[in-house]
């Protein structure tokens, strides 16, 4: 958004200049403009936007010449704003300073799609979090922790294990959730949180390890994000691609997956019938579905398969509106 931002002010500046014969025109003028551009974008206000433009641009229309390089400036700024997706703000969710956790550290492989649903969490409700990195071959850094996979989260001294039972007892935490809250094992939140942990996450590694190419770009994501020195990050970017390659072929098997592309697919697109046309899960603002489906796909949005993904479905949408929800993230220097 910042750089659609600025590259619109640029354009509507230097064309603007144009038009009023190289004098320019007010910042405030400048910053009306562009705001009317990116943030007034629902149907219902675009007669009114159009009505305020043209006022606001009436001294400057007195030549074809005038007019062109406004219709210019228009048009790239609409451009810029369509394409960073951004015109809705939305708010994390913070909770009270009081439940706020003092220390909280997440340890954690950083592509690993259950890491990254806490990190969706934490993120989201602006939890400040450090991050240790493990080694995934020696797992030197949790050597303390008789519980040996990732994530585990420390909190004020706690040790939390498991990604949807770290969520569980954190919500608790900040009070989203009474410890006795005997809310309905299959009220939708619930079910489609099942859904992600049982179903999405297993049609994912046959997909970003499909075939030769793609496996490497994975492990490329992986080591270059990992915690490796450089033999390390070389040895396990090969031998790990090779290995994941073959692993990928009997995840296919095991969960009956025939066309992983088709699955990935597929899976897209039930999440997004499930939302019925709300913007989230949660209606207006994300839950812990959301959250949970958001992060199991973070590590891949941006990878062949991730692309693909928002290609050839509708979930590209939703997936912009949870990053400008959950993202910067409260991640802190350890």
């Amino acid at each position: 958004m910042r750089r659609a931002s600025t590259l619109a002010s640029f354009a509507v500046s230097k064309t603007l200049a144009a038009a009023h014969g190289g004098s320019g025109i007010s910042v405030a003028v400048q910053r009306r403009l562009l705001q009317s551009a990116l943030y007034g974008t629902s149907s219902g206000n675009a007669y009114n936007r159009r009505r305020w433009l043209s006022s606001l641009l009436g001294p400057f229309t007195g030549s074809s010449t005038q007019v062109a390089s406004l219709g210019a400036a228009g048009a790239l700024v609409t451009v810029v704003a369509a394409a960073s997706y951004s015109q809705q703000v939305y708010a994390k969710e913070p909770p009270p300073p009081e439940v706020l956790p003092r220390d909280v550290v997440l340890y954690q492989y950083e592509a690993c799609p259950f890491c990254n649903k806490v990190k969706a969490f934490l993120d989201y409700f602006d939890i400040p979090y450090k991050v240790v990195e493990v080694n995934p071959i020696s797992k030197k850094e949790i050597k303390w922790s008789d519980y040996k996979k990732v994530p585990i989260l420390m909190v004020d001294g706690e040790q939390l294990n498991d990604s949807s039972a770290i969520i569980e007892k954190l919500s608790q935490k900040i009070r989203l959730k009474e410890k006795d809250d005997s809310a309905i094992e299959d009220d939708e939140e619930t079910k489609w949180r099942r859904w992600v942990d049982n179903h999405l996450v297993h049609v994912l590694s046959p997909n970003i390890y499909r075939n030769t190419s793609e496996a490497l770009e994975s492990f490329d994501y992986i080591t270059s994000n990992g915690n490796f020195g450089f033999t390390e990050r070389i040895t396990v970017k090969y031998a790990g691609a090779a290995a994941m390659y073959f692993v990928s072929k009997n995840l296919k098997k095991k969960y009956n997956i025939t066309d992983e592309r088709a699955a990935l697919y597929e899976a897209a697109e039930t999440w997004v019938e499930a939302l019925s046309g709300r913007e989230f899960l949660g209606g207006s603002k994300p839950n812990l579905a959301d959250l949970a489906v958001f992060g199991v796909l973070r590590p891949i949005r941006y990878l062949r398969s991730g692309k693909d993904m928002v290609e050839h479905t509708r979930i590209g949408e939703w997936y912009t509106r949870m990053e400008n929800n959950v993202e910067p993230s409260s991640r802190i220097k350890a």
